[in-house]
């Protein structure tokens, strides 16, 4: 034994109800863990996708940016003029105890901040592929951050439920069962001096 416990009737009751808390504890952390692995699946799938379909945004992008810069030099002045993008706003979800992010950009109408007069269509195309390299970059954020978050709970529910089923349960598993045969045998001792001392009453009387 690991420890020093006394085999009595209230050690067993407490003993049985700690094995029935652990055990209860390991069967939570099981179904917590099975759900947020579902949820961290689900997420790497859309992270898959949107990896896949962000390459060619930003390759569409670049590419335009930089056909932008040999018809107009250098589009440095323009872009000053795009104001900062100040409409991102982060707020969380829970799931089984895990904060996950939900990025919101807002949807702001079609504008455009540079004058016509001295640009060309290669800046619009390269304006419009870059906002949308934006959204798709907003969502690829939350995406990959939930991720992160999925995988360092799974690895926590994971050692919890570990130590659970490794260490806890089969410790107090190991408690009740040295209890429960010490007070037997102590019943059976009991018994058995009993029956010694009816005996030996029996023989004295006749």
């Amino acid at each position: 034994m690991e420890q020093q416990v006394f085999p009595t009737k209230g050690n067993l009751m407490l003993s049985k109800k700690a094995l029935q808390l652990a055990t209860l504890g390991y069967d939570l952390l099981d179904r917590k863990r099975n759900i947020l692995i579902r949820e961290l699946m689900k997420l790497v799938d859309k992270a898959q996708m949107l990896r896949s379909s962000i390459e060619g945004t930003y390759s569409e992008a670049y590419l335009a940016l930089q056909q932008a810069n040999i018809s107009l030099g250098v589009v440095t002045p323009f872009a000053l003029t795009v104001p900062i993008e100040n409409g991102v706003t982060i707020s969380s979800q829970s799931v089984m105890g895990v904060e996950l992010p939900a990025v919101q950009l807002e949807k702001k109408p079609e504008k455009v901040y540079y004058g016509f007069s001295r640009t060309t269509s290669a800046l619009d195309r390269a304006y419009i592929a870059f906002e949308k390299v934006k959204e798709m970059t907003a969502v690829l954020a939350e995406v990959e951050n939930g991720i992160y978050r999925l995988s360092v709970a799974i690895r926590k529910t994971q050692r919890r439920a570990n130590a659970l089923q490794n260490i806890i349960i089969p410790r107090n598993q190991n408690i009740v069962k040295y209890i429960t045969d010490s007070l037997e045998e102590k019943d059976r001792e009991e018994f058995s001096r009993l029956k010694v001392i009816k005996a030996t009453r029996l023989k004295a009387k006749d």
